[in-house]
C-alpha cells in the first residue's frame, strides 16, 4: 500500500504541472487583459499596471516567474481584489465550499445507499421501478439544470426557501437546503444504482446463503453481511463523486450567490483575474487528485483482492 501511495504521488507531480501550465497559457490566450475594462485609463497607466503584475513580459517569462513564486508558496496578489492576496481570498471562501460540498456528499451517500438497498430488496417490484426511474432522472439532470430550476420553483414562485443572502459570517440551514440538494441529487442517483446492482449480486452469493443457513435474522444478513460487500463499488466511486461535487459547486455557488470558491472562480474568470483563477485551479486539482488517491487506498484496504493485486 505504501508503494501504491508513493507511485500515485509521483504521478501527481507531473500531472499538476501540466494542469498549471494548461490553465496558465489558456488564461493568457483569452483576448483582453485584466485592466482592459478599467474606465478612463490611459495607455501609460495601463502599462504600469501590467508591469506591476509582470504582464508586460513575454508569456514564457511570466510562466517561469509564476512557477518560481509558486514553489515558494506564493499564489500572488489578486488583480481585481485590491490589496488582497489570492491565498487570503481562497481561505475566506473555502469554509463555505467545504460545508456545501461535505453536506452534499453525506446526503448523497445516506440517501443513495438507502434507496439502492430498498430497490435491491424489492427487485422487479413497483418500488424498484419507481426508485430506478428517480435514479435515471437524477443522472439526466445535472446541477447546471437543477440549480436554476430549484431557485425558480422553491425560491421565487413558492417562496419556501431563500435563493441568496448567505454570508461568510451568517450561516443558516435554510440558505443551504437548495444548494446542497441540487448538488447532491445527481450523486444520489448514481450511488443508488451502484448499490442496487452490487446488492443484488451480493444477496445471491454463497456467503449470504451460508449466513441464512446458519439461521441468522434477515436484517442481520442484509446489513452486516451483504451491505459491506455491496458498498465496495461506492467506495471506488467516491473519488469521481467528490470531483463531480467540486466541479458542480461552480454552478451552484454562482446561481445561489454563495461566497465560496466556485463563485470566486467564475467571477475571476469573467474579470480575467489571472492569479485568482490559477489559485482556485491549483486548489481544486490538488483536492481532486487527493480524494481520488484516498478512494483507491480505502478500496484497497477494504477489498483484499485489490490489495493483493
Amino acid at each position: 500500500m505504501f508503494v501504491q501511495i508513493v507511485r500515485r504521488l509521483l504521478i501527481a507531480i507531473p500531472t499538476m504541472f501540466v494542469i498549471i501550465a494548461a490553465a496558465f497559457f489558456l488564461m493568457r490566450a483569452a483576448p483582453g487583459s485584466p485592466f482592459s475594462s478599467e474606465r478612463q485609463v490611459s495607455a501609460e497607466i495601463e502599462q504600469r499596471m501590467l508591469a506591476a503584475y509582470d504582464l508586460d513580459k513575454p508569456v514564457g517569462e511570466q510562466f517561469r516567474l509564476y512557477v518560481v513564486r509558486l514553489l515558494q508558496g506564493d499564489l500572488g496578489p489578486s488583480m481585481k481584489y485590491k490589496d488582497k492576496d489570492v491565498a487570503d481570498i481562497i481561505a475566506e471562501g473555502l469554509p463555505t465550499s467545504l460545508i456545501i460540498g461535505g453536506a452534499a456528499m453525506l446526503l448523497a451517500l445516506a440517501v443513495g445507499s438507502g434507496l439502492g438497498v430498498w430497490a435491491a430488496l424489492r427487485q422487479n417490484r413497483p418500488e424498484d421501478y419507481v426508485a430506478m426511474s428517480f435514479a435515471v432522472a437524477g443522472v439526466c439532470l445535472p446541477p447546471l439544470v437543477l440549480a436554476p430550476l430549484f431557485s425558480l420553483v422553491f425560491g421565487v414562485q413558492l417562496e419556501w426557501l431563500p435563493t441568496s443572502g448567505l454570508y461568510r459570517d451568517h450561516y443558516t440551514v435554510s440558505h443551504l437546503v437548495l444548494p446542497v440538494i441540487a448538488l447532491a441529487l445527481p450523486q444520489v442517483a448514481i450511488i443508488s444504482r451502484l448499490i442496487r446492482a452490487s446488492m443484488i449480486e451480493a444477496m445471491r452469493s454463497n456467503a449470504i446463503r451460508t449466513a441464512r443457513a446458519k439461521g441468522l435474522p434477515e436484517s442481520q444478513v442484509v446489513w452486516r453481511h451483504a451491505l459491506p460487500v455491496a458498498m465496495l463499488p461506492v467506495v471506488s466511486y467516491l473519488g469521481p463523486a467528490i470531483s463531480a461535487v467540486l466541479l458542480g459547486s461552480f454552478v451552484i455557488e454562482k446561481v445561489f450567490q454563495l461566497p465560496g470558491i466556485g463563485k470566486l472562480f467564475t467571477d475571476g474568470a469573467l474579470q480575467r483575474d489571472y492569479t485568482l483563477v490559477m489559485g482556485v485551479v491549483i486548489l481544486y486539482a490538488g483536492m481532486i487528485m487527493f480524494f481520488n488517491m484516498m478512494s483507491d487506498v480505502l478500496y484497497s484496504v477494504l477489498d483484499p483482492r485489490a490489495r493483493r493485486s
